[in-house]
């Protein structure tokens, strides 16, 4: 576990160490033809955006994609459900983020009511194999919630009203959900519990702070895929460790333990 806090020690410079070892990462998935799949998931306003543009600021965007899909177009919603999302997957060489992904059927369509409750199961069903059949291909995968608590959304969902920096983030489903709190709840839960595997699990993050957020899951990123088994720095530094409070992959007890927000 990591005793660091970003307002102790300096934030920007634990970044910056941080953001070399990332360019040692994108060089390494270059060298090697390496497919690398990194998918965000987590309530409105969970920080989503600002771990993404944390991680991918310094990195050659020729080798690295960020995807985030509007809602889907009629075509789209005639079409095989995963359809819309593999244009997207990675090439040999490179690293995709999915801002949201495939496992938006889980979450707001879910809670909205924009599926049926056919296409909800058929996709709890079938996305665990989807999710094998990529990683058979060559794709690895990398799966991040990031878990916040009601009354912490509630101040950011307020923030990005008055900020006038934010304002594109707004959008009508933002509006609505703080008041659908408890069936995202469930939502989640029932997500979490069904597509949670060895091949492709998840990692839940505690996003509450946001720069232990998003430090630990760069450290986390960066410890799950090696770069070099020779690379002596690679996290050998206390304030290099994942905090396993901050970042730690999903149990089922986690559903009734407390570990998640309810």
């Amino acid at each position: 576990m990591s005793t660091d806090h970003p307002d102790k020690i300096n934030y920007k410079s634990l970044l910056h160490e941080l953001h070399i070892k990332l360019v040692k990462l994108q060089n390494h998935i270059i060298l090697n033809e390496l497919q690398l799949l990194i998918i965000f998931e987590g309530r409105d306003s969970a920080g989503k955006d600002g771990v993404i543009k944390r991680i991918t600021e310094h990195l050659s965007p020729r080798d690295i994609r960020v995807i985030a899909l509007s809602k889907p177009t009629e075509r789209d919603k005639n079409s095989w459900y995963f359809q819309r999302y593999t244009d997207y997957l990675p090439s040999r060489s490179e690293m995709v983020l999915f801002n949201r992904s495939w496992y938006n059927r889980a979450g707001v369509e879910r809670v909205m009511s924009f599926c049926t409750e056919h296409e909800y199961q058929s996709f709890l069903n079938t996305v665990p194999n989807f999710e094998a059949m990529l990683s058979e291909s060559g794709i690895q995968i990398v799966k991040y919630y990031l878990d916040i608590s009601k009354e912490e959304q509630r101040k950011r969902l307020d923030d990005r009203r008055v900020n006038p920096l934010k304002q594109w983030k707004i959008s009508p489903i933002d509006e609505v959900a703080h008041q659908h709190w408890d069936d995202y709840t469930l939502a989640r839960n029932e997500m979490l519990y069904r597509t949670h595997s060895d091949r492709t699990p998840w990692y839940i993050v505690k996003a509450n702070d946001k720069k232990r957020a998003r430090l630990n899951v760069i450290r986390h990123l960066l410890s799950v895929i090696r770069v070099s088994e020779t690379d002596a720095d690679h996290g050998d530094r206390t304030h290099q460790q994942v905090d396993s409070d901050i970042v730690f992959p999903f149990e089922e007890k986690h559903l009734t333990d407390g570990t998640l927000y309810p």
